[in-house]
C-alpha cells in the first residue's frame, strides 16, 4: 500500500468530456462516453475496469495515439486538437514516453541505443548526468551493450522503462507493463515507476487488469462503459479488488436477460 500526498493542483493531462465512437447505427459502440478526467503531475495513476470499459481507448486519446469523436484532451496547456500532424509528432517525441506490454525494442540496437533512441531521432543530445541517474535506477548498467534477445523480459521491460524516461517526459502512458513478466520482474518494473515518481517528480499514467500493480499507485480511476464510475486514493491491493468484483458483477448482471425475458 502507497501513501497518498495531497492531491496535486496541476494536471499533466487532461480530458474533458471525451466521447469515441466506433460504427454507426446498430452498430454503433461508444467506447468512450463523456469522460473528464485529470491526471495529476507528479502522480502514479492507474487506469482500471474490466473488459471493454474503455480503459485502452482512454489512454491511447490521451496519448495522441488516437482521436476521440468528440471532446478535448490537453497536455499541459496544449489542446491536441489544435495540432497538425507534425506539432502532434513532435508533442508525442517531446513530452510523452511510452511503455507498452510487448516491450517495442529494436532487437538490432543495445540496450544503451534502445534507451536514447527517442533523442536520436528527435536529433538532441542527452543528458548524461540523467542518462547515468535513469540507467543506474533501473538496474542495467551491466546490460547496457546486450541486444533484446541477450535479456530476460523484465530486463526488456526495463530498457523500455529507461527509454521512456530518458528524454524527460511531461507524462509517461504505461499500457499493462506487466502483463508479459512474471511476479519477480514485474515487481522490479514497478518499484522503478514507484521510484520515477517519488523521487524524480515523474507523471505515470497506467492502465492495468491487475490488482497488485494499481496498488503501487496513488490513485486508481475505474471504468465502465466508457464512463468513469469511482476511483481510489492510497489503494491497496483488497480494495482495489473489492471494487473490481463489484464492476464485474455489475458487468454480468446487465448482460444478462431479466428472468423470464425471451432469449
Amino acid at each position: 500500500m502507497t501513501t497518498s500526498p495531497a492531491p496535486s493542483p496541476v494536471a499533466a493531462a487532461r480530458a474533458i468530456d471525451l466521447r469515441k465512437t466506433y460504427g454507426r447505427g446498430d452498430s454503433e459502440v461508444r467506447a468512450l462516453d463523456g469522460v473528464s478526467l485529470d491526471v495529476e503531475a507528479g502522480r502514479f495513476t492507474a487506469i482500471m475496469g474490466p473488459s471493454g470499459s474503455g480503459k485502452s481507448t482512454l489512454m491511447h486519446c490521451l496519448a495522441a495515439l488516437d482521436s476521440p469523436t468528440s471532446g478535448q484532451v490537453i497536455i499541459g496547456e496544449t489542446d491536441l486538437s489544435k495540432l497538425r500532424d507534425k506539432a502532434l509528432t513532435a508533442l508525442r517525441r517531446d513530452q510523452i514516453g511510452f511503455v507498452f506490454q510487448a516491450f517495442n525494442l529494436v532487437p538490432t540496437l543495445t540496450a544503451r541505443e534502445n534507451i536514447l533512441l527517442p533523442l536520436s531521432l528527435a536529433g538532441r543530445r542527452p543528458d548524461a548526468e540523467w542518462f547515468d541517474t535513469v540507467v543506474d535506477t533501473v538496474g542495467l548498467r551491466d546490460r547496457l551493450g546486450h541486444r533484446p534477445s541477450e535479456m530476460s523480459g523484465g530486463q526488456q521491460q526495463r530498457v523500455a522503462c529507461a527509454r521512456a524516461l530518458a528524454s524527460r517526459p511531461s507524462i509517461v502512458f504505461a499500457d499493462e507493463p506487466t502483463g508479459n513478466l512474471d511476479s519477480t520482474s514485474g515487481a522490479e518494473v514497478l518499484n522503478f515507476l514507484r521510484r520515477s515518481v517519488s523521487e524524480f517528480g515523474q507523471t505515470i499514467a497506467m492502465v492495468t487488469h491487475d490488482a497488485v500493480a494499481a496498488s503501487y499507485c496513488d490513485r486508481v480511476v475505474f471504468l465502465a462503459d466508457g464512463r468513469i464510475v469511482d476511483e481510489l486514493r492510497a489503494p491497496d491491493r483488497e480494495t482495489i479488488l473489492a471494487r473490481m468484483s463489484a464492476l464485474q458483477a455489475a458487468a454480468i448482471a446487465s448482460a444478462s436477460p431479466a428472468p423470464g425475458s425471451a432469449v
